[in-house]
């Protein structure tokens, strides 16, 4: 009863890259929640409009969809990839017509000028979930306030939590987070009573994951992950639409790109997209788009794409997938030969060049008993049937998709939980000081593959005071990793003699804080009830923002330690355009006077002597 009260309805919902899928349990089984438009597919596009009195009103789906035309810089689309993520190429700002800035601080936000504002990529997601969640409610005619939402498999830390922030912005309680092609073989798997060896090649709209599983008798067991969250559908679309603007430039000399003539290149895009769709089922497509643009005389596109032109362009990206899927018919130690199905998941998986890799890689048919679009969120709503005790007697074992761990002495990751390790996980190491008489140690915590501590992905870092001043190796300090079912990470070290701890839990390094999600919810209801229904990086800026924001993170920590600057309250403004202020050269000097000689004196004593390093196990023998 008390189980019950607590879950009530959960929804499970596939937040897309290009469309979104909610899904609920009736009768034991899942079913896809038709939206208020009759289709089963949301697309993923936010837009910022304004009624007759000028206020901002927000439209979420195919109503966003329609109008990106006309509005091309106030709807947002294919925003998964960027929500939790820590950088972007300048590649990708020339795919989207809409503003797009990054912040050291809070990472990558889209700028809306028709209500000025600066938006985060979760809180555009949350516009999308909380969408779903409103027609899953009228469908189920009472309130539904949990969800359990799905993620690619190879997504990060800080990827997960802003996943979570935008169910917190769309006032949903995120009860789990589960990985995309767990939550397929779960609707896969329901009614197979033969255990099987099935390999889950989810191409989406924006990422690509490839998962080995052990499927039936009631068991989702996941063997290996491997994927690239930089992968999918768009970039298909994507080499259309550098075909057309360079076909048309070669032809007329004018480059649509260039000139940001950002109505055209909208219209190409959507082109493009349908282009592609056409391609999965004939061999060659007409794209004609009349006065895309004038040079005294009105100029058109009329071009003609073949299914083999289309291949030659996506020869690339078709390459790409080849690395994942030998990773992980590697870590799962099977060969091709023993995977016994092939199941296909998400929409660009009906591209017959994506079907006809598969069939020259693994030698085998594609398994298309399942729908691409959705079997994922009818993957999450079995997950969520779980958990409410609707569903029984099946068991869910994931795994991490890479290794986490920490920095060592040398610049070496030193792995303590190793990828493909299933899920919930708690792992212990035991590590010990690099410098004589070292009191401070640096827990720099990692993600990633790489055996230099630098070629991986950063999540954070803490410091462990108090350590015994001693020789080199004495100290014994204990690091613990804890992994949750989400894909959540908590960190803690401990120095055995003293009993000294710290600890951190790893809310992705650009989640948002509980206030700023207190005010986006606040804007989210404003909106509500008015709704009807150049960042270019080189290697030197990018060197140049990492520095400044290794002295912002040290600078907090003293400051708590008790030493002050001048101007440190300016710094700590967050959101507001830190990093703007940091490369004002006009006041690099001034800053550098205010914070240089203390910094310099901090790393000049401690920087390089506060790391750790792995623990002789053989000391004594």
């Amino acid at each position: 009863m008390d189980n019950q009260k607590k879950y009530s309805k959960v929804v499970g919902i596939d937040l897309g890259t290009t469309n979104s899928v909610g899904a609920i349990l009736e009768g034991g089984k899942p079913k896809v929640v038709v939206n208020r438009e009759g289709s089963r597919l949301t697309p993923s596009v936010v837009a910022y409009t304004e009624d007759k009195s000028s206020n901002s009103i927000v439209a979420v789906g195919q109503v966003a969809k329609r109008q990106a035309i006309l509005n091309p810089e106030n709807t947002f689309f294919s925003v998964k990839r960027f929500i939790g993520a820590t950088n972007i190429t300048a590649e990708e700002l020339d795919m989207y017509p809409y503003k797009i800035t990054y912040n050291e601080t809070s990472g990558i936000e889209l700028y809306s000028p028709k209500c000025d504002q600066t938006l985060s990529p979760q809180q555009i997601s949350g516009w999308v979930l909380r969408r779903l969640v409103e027609e899953a409610s009228e469908y189920l005619e009472q309130d539904v306030t949990q969800a359990v939402i799905t993620v690619p498999a190879y997504f990060s830390d800080s990827q997960r939590q802003a996943t979570i922030d935008a169910g917190k912005i769309a006032g949903i309680d995120v009860l789990r987070i589960i990985n995309e092609p767990t939550a397929a073989s779960l609707a896969y798997g329901l009614s197979q009573k033969e255990i099987s060896k099935v390999l889950i090649f989810d191409l989406g709209g924006g990422t690509f994951d490839v998962s080995v599983m052990e499927v039936g008798n009631g068991v989702s067991e996941v063997l290996a992950t491997s994927g690239n969250t930089n992968l999918g559908g768009d970039d298909f679309s994507q080499v259309i639409i550098d075909w057309l603007i360079t076909s048309f430039e070669n032809e007329e000399g004018i480059n649509l790109q260039t000139e940001q003539d950002l109505n055209a290149l909208q219209r190409i895009m959507i082109a493009a997209e349908k282009a592609k769709r056409q391609l999965s089922n004939v061999k060659t497509t007409k794209i004609y788009l009349p006065f895309i643009t004038t040079d005294n005389i009105p100029k058109h596109i009329d071009k003609v794409l073949t299914r083999e032109e289309f291949l030659s362009l996506s020869e690339p990206l078709i390459t790409k997938f080849k690395t994942p899927i030998k990773t992980v018919l590697n870590d799962s130690h099977l060969t091709a030969e023993e995977i016994d199905e092939v199941l296909l998941v998400g929409g660009a998986t009906r591209m017959p060049v994506v079907q006809d890799l598969i069939r020259t890689l693994l030698k085998k048919e594609p398994n298309k008993s399942v729908d691409p679009d959705e079997v994922v969120a009818l993957g999450a709503a079995i997950q969520a049937g779980i958990l409410t005790g609707e569903i029984k007697d099946i068991l869910l074992l994931d795994v991490t998709p890479l290794s986490l761990g920490i920095e060592t002495n040398g610049n070496v990751l030193t792995k303590i939980i190793v990828r493909n390790t299933a899920i919930p996980v708690r792992r212990t190491e035991t590590f010990t000081t690099s410098s004589l008489n070292q009191t401070t140690a640096e827990i720099a915590i990692l993600q990633g593959e790489s055996e230099r501590a630098e070629g991986n992905k950063s999540l954070g870092r803490f410091y462990l005071n108090g350590i015994p001043e001693s020789d080199v190796g004495v100290p014994e300090i204990d690091i613990t990793f804890d992994l949750d079912v989400n894909g959540i990470l908590s960190v803690q070290a401990k120095e055995r003699k003293t009993g000294s701890e710290q600890s951190i839990k790893l809310e992705g390094t650009l989640a948002l804080e509980s206030e700023e999600i207190e005010e986006l919810l606040k804007t989210a209801e404003k909106y509500k009830r008015m709704s009807p229904e150049e960042y270019n990086p080189d290697d030197d800026q990018r060197k140049y923002r990492q520095f400044w924001s290794e002295i912002r993170q040290e600078m907090i920590r003293l400051t708590k330690r008790g030493d002050s600057f001048p101007d440190f309250a300016l710094i700590r403004k967050k959101r507001r355009g830190i990093n703007a202020w940091f490369l004002d050269s006009q006041t690099d000097k001034l800053k550098w006077k205010l914070v240089g000689p203390n910094l310099l004196k901090y790393y000049s004593t401690n920087k390089n002597n506060s790391i750790l390093r792995t623990w002789p196990k053989n000391k004594f023998k």
